[in-house]
């Protein structure tokens, strides 16, 4: 048998999950030792590949968890607020949030008695809704009024709190905790952490306990944000007592009009520079009053409006195949057939 590359293949085996490489490496010592070279080989090369396999599956599955940390950006955050597409309840909302938590500042100021404030909120709403833009919003608000240090935002859901094995989710819970202090942890789908009917061994629970016993801890340093659909948020916080009593400021927001999307579908073309031929503007109107009227529970609202202009410009690139010297009329308008190709796009069901 040859030995060095007896070397390689344990060498990639050693790379991988240790329990994992150590069972496919007593495997390879006994095909070793009972197997011809050649038959050798070739069980060593599938071993290898199906090793690889595994693994690279096993690291797929752990960059699921999603877990990400937003900076805040410079600017004005009220106007940023102002300038977004519809969400006027919303709007009225966070400021009035934010008059109010103003005024307590300044009773406190001047050796006023205060109202005890939750700047903890629960945002209901469909998917691209603008829960998460609002969210990032609110972060900087916060941070203008002196509630929050730094008004960052850490994004995650139940991939980024819970984990797989007893013991390990208080763990990694309050890891992505301790990225959020001084800022907004953001809980996307929270309700998921609560399954439906509760069946069977969940970690869910083990990651709330850890939550609100940190939200606690850090009542100073730390704002929690759960969004999610309204009637599964609702579940969600009545299934704890302790999420009851920390959560009582409730955003609706609700789902986008046509006029809204078709309003979305202008901004991505403005930021592109991209503009419409004369004939297509109606065309846009109507298809997204459509699709509003035609749309179920799993709408995408802004993203699905995003995914029509992806879309559009992919026909648009299509259409104009093999033509050179194109003009900037042509480099840059949009027709009635790249937006039939964008709204047919079977990717933009249920985005």
């Amino acid at each position: 048998m040859d030995t060095s590359n007896m070397k390689g293949y344990m060498g990639k085996f050693l790379k991988g999950c240790g329990c994992l490489s150590i069972g496919f490496f007593v495997l390879l010592i006994i095909i070793g030792i009972f197997a011809d070279d050649d038959d050798n080989k070739k069980a060593l090369e599938e071993l290898a590949q199906k090793t690889e396999q595994v693994q690279k599956s096993m690291e797929k599955e752990n960059h699921q968890d999603t877990v990400v940390v937003n900076q805040p950006t410079e600017g004005d955050p009220y106007q940023e607020l102002d300038d977004l597409i519809g969400l006027g309840s919303v709007k009225q909302e966070v400021r009035s949030l934010a008059n109010f938590v103003e005024l307590q500042k300044q009773r406190e100021a001047q050796g006023l008695k205060t109202a005890k404030v939750s700047y903890h909120l629960v945002f209901y709403g469909s998917p691209g809704t603008g829960k998460t833009t609002v969210a990032r919003i609110v972060g900087r608000i916060y941070k203008d009024l002196g509630v929050l240090k730094k008004g960052h935002t850490v994004e995650t859901d139940r991939g980024g709190l819970v984990a797989k094995y007893m013991g390990q989710t208080a763990l990694k819970t309050d890891t992505v905790i301790q990225q959020a202090l001084d800022g907004v942890l953001f809980i996307d789908e929270a309700y998921s952490l609560v399954p439906e009917g509760g069946g069977g061994q969940d970690y869910g629970q083990e990651a709330i306990s850890t939550l609100l016993k940190r939200m606690e801890d850090y009542r100073d340093r730390l704002v929690v944000i759960i969004a999610g659909y309204k009637d599964e948020m609702q579940r969600f916080i009545d299934s704890n007592p302790g999420l009851q009593s920390r959560f009582n400021r409730y955003i609706d927001f609700p789902d986008y009009t046509g006029e809204e999307l078709t309003d979305i579908f202008k901004m991505y073309m403005k930021k592109n520079q991209y503009t419409l031929a004369p004939d297509a503007e109606d065309f846009l109107e109507e298809q997204f009053e459509y699709a509003v009227a035609h749309k179920d529970r799993n709408f995408g609202n802004a993203r699905f409006a995003r995914n029509v202009f992806e879309k559009s410009i992919q026909q648009q690139a299509n259409r104009l195949e093999g033509m050179k010297n194109l003009s900037m009329s042509q480099l840059t308008e949009l027709t009635v057939e790249d937006l039939q190709g964008g709204f047919a796009a079977r990717t933009n069901i249920g985005q």
